[in-house]
């Protein structure tokens, strides 16, 4: 039996109404209003004028760290390492007075210390926190900052500052997701849910876990909200390569949902952390070992570890944040003669946005990134901002542009990020460096998987809005009323 729906009343972004008819999870039509055949059997939904675009991807998301940040200490209102000493004291106080604990770490999330007037140390925590080991991670999650009883916990009882950068954080970082699995698995789907209601039809998440499993699971336990494709990061290479993992390729009992996807490299920091590779020091470092950043992987590890993973199927994701790394990356791609993406694109230089076109390689970018970073990129990247989160630099270059959030460094909310590209404000200031700002048309696009509109063939993932994007003030567009969400025309989320 073929399962049909009849989206009746519609309308186009722009204005034209419009009934879509959905049979057997694709749409099978879309037509002026009154003017489709209407099969018997067809469930029939009246839309009532509201707008129908494709259901929209966050192309970039850290799904177990997304989930996991509600539920931990929040520090995005530290303006100091005192102010942050300061959270936690009142937490450790409120704990021992209600004895809301269990015993083991506090750990906070979010702080952003590149334009703080005192620096993050192991002794600001340990006068507050005694035995109790405390793990503040950052918002850009590049660093983490531990008191001494951490320190110790961590095998690095002998760390002069406690402040973790880079390799040595993620290393403690993927030890705080040792969440009970159905706990864990519960919390995920939470979000998932919030982000279907959102308009979210799929993620790709790059995730530092092995992440097949970890969706396998939960997909048929009945988290079946969103299409997700999982990354797979250097250390699970081999094992990849073993399973048979290809890139594209749907894996087995997921109902299609899930599906593998790119072998993410990551290649330098990122600019709070003052780690992400440039060609020019950062101010206040200048002569310093680092000062222009930190190269995780040099070009000549890269280039194998990319030509061992794509005869092997996978498409590259390469993180580049700074101008420099963002360079090697582009090298890298055109001296293998392969495509994929580069996540970030924050920094490039005026000689590499053409590259992207040219080699075919997307630019997986954040736009709120812009909106939480542009006081610190003024700082460190100054008289260089004019090509920082380059948009439209980007787009006019030919380059292909892929919109996420990064997830928990900025929200999971696709309307958060097409406002942050379109308007290049967050607050009440005015925009940052508007030349860079993109059309909604265009942010849509980039946020649909490269869907641009709803055609006849392609998978019924919609999303059902109650006003017009493309009329749509700022304010309007971070807050979007998303009245239903379809995938492959089940509703996810339905508000009608």
């Amino acid at each position: 039996m073929i399962d049909s729906l009849l989206l009746a009343g519609g309308r186009l972004p722009g204005g034209s109404r419009v009934d879509v008819r959905v049979v057997d999870g694709l749409i099978d039509s879309v037509g002026p209003v009154g003017e489709l055949s209407r099969d018997q059997s067809a469930r029939v939904v009246d839309l009532d004028g509201r707008f129908v675009i494709p259901g929209l991807w966050d192309k970039h998301v850290h799904a177990t760290q997304w989930a996991l940040v509600s539920r931990r200490l929040d520090l995005a209102a530290a303006e100091s390492a005192a102010d942050a000493v300061a959270i936690v004291a009142g937490r450790l106080r409120h704990e021992d007075a209600t004895a809301e604990t269990d015993g083991g770490p506090l750990v906070g999330y979010g702080f952003r210390d590149g334009l703080w007037p005192d620096a993050p140390h192991r002794a600001l925590l340990d006068n507050v926190s005694g035995s109790r080991p405390v793990i503040l991670v950052s918002a850009d999650l590049h660093c983490c900052w531990l008191n001494s009883a951490a320190l110790a916990q961590h095998g690095r009882a002998d760390h002069p500052t406690g402040l973790l950068r880079e390799d040595d954080c993620f290393a403690v970082t993927r030890t705080l997701g040792a969440v009970e699995t159905q706990t864990l698995d519960g919390w995920v789907r939470d979000t998932a849910k919030a982000a279907a209601a959102r308009g979210v039809v799929g993620v790709v998440d790059l995730e530092m876990s092995w992440n097949v499993d970890d969706w396998t699971r939960r997909i048929r336990s009945g988290s079946t909200e969103l299409r997700v494709r999982f990354g797979i990061y250097p250390q699970h290479l081999d094992r990849a390569i073993d399973a048979g993992l290809v890139t594209g390729a749907l894996v087995a009992g997921t109902h299609g949902l899930l599906e593998v996807g790119p072998f993410k490299v990551i290649t330098d920091g990122s600019l709070n952390t003052r780690t992400a590779f440039c060609f020019d020091e950062y101010p206040g470092l200048e002569g310093q070992r680092n000062s222009r950043g930190l190269l995780t992987i040099p070009y000549d590890e890269l280039v194998p570890l990319l030509r061992r993973a794509t005869h092997a199927g996978l498409v590259p994701a390469v993180h580049a944040i700074g101008d420099h790394a963002n360079r090697l990356a582009l090298d890298a791609f055109e001296r293998l003669g392969v495509s994929g993406s580069i996540e970030h694109a924050q920094l490039v230089d005026d000689a590499d946005f053409e590259r992207f076109a040219r080699l075919g390689v997307v630019a997986g970018v954040q736009p709120e990134h812009a909106m939480d970073d542009r006081d610190v990129a003024d700082k460190y990247w100054t008289g260089r901002t004019g090509r920082a989160f380059a948009l439209a630099s980007l787009l006019a270059a030919g380059a292909e542009l892929a919109l996420g959030s990064d997830a928990p460094v900025a929200p999971l909310d696709p309307w958060i990020t097409i406002a942050a590209a379109v308007a290049r404000t967050g607050d009440d200031r005015a925009p940052w460096h508007p030349e860079q700002a993109i059309s909604v048309e265009d942010a849509l696009i980039a946020s649909a998987d490269g869907r641009r509109s709803l055609e006849p063939g392609g998978p019924a993932d919609i999303a059902v809005l109650d006003i017009d994007p493309l009329a749509a003030t700022t304010d309007e567009l971070r807050r979007m009323p998303v009245a239903a969400t379809l995938l492959a025309g089940r509703f996810t989320h339905d508000a009608l």
